[in-house]
């Protein structure tokens, strides 16, 4: 593999940081790899990502609409329905983050157990 020439300023490290706070946040990421799977109802993101409650999945919800990486959509009808996709930008962050995910599931069981291993 090889790298790029880059050079690492402080605007682009900040850059790089802030987004990887803000995925980083616990249920961020799920909620988004759930958006581009094909979530759209509450209760399909409820099922989607495995043990968030409901106070923290509407929470983490607004934010990642705030932040610009879901909109929701309000559908007047009986009842109301309400939709959350994922923003282009959102798709875009997911399509960014996927080698990363797939890294994590190939190393992240040696990471655990380097770390197993440090504690003893």
């Amino acid at each position: 593999m090889t790298i790029p020439d880059m050079q690492v300023d402080e605007s682009s490290c900040a850059a790089f940081q802030r987004t990887l706070e803000r995925v980083g946040q616990r249920w961020s990421g799920a909620i988004l790899f759930a958006a581009v799977g094909g979530a759209r109802r509450f209760g399909e993101y409820r099922r989607a990502v495995e043990g968030i409650s409901d106070r923290m999945l509407a929470l983490r919800l607004k934010e990642l609409e705030r932040d610009g990486f879901i909109v929701r959509e309000v559908i007047p009808s009986t009842p109301v329905q309400v939709l959350y996709r994922p923003t282009p930008a959102g798709a875009e962050l997911i399509a960014a983050l996927q080698p990363l995910e797939e890294w994590g599931n190939t190393h992240l069981p040696e990471l655990v157990e380097r770390e197993t291993n440090a504690g003893r």
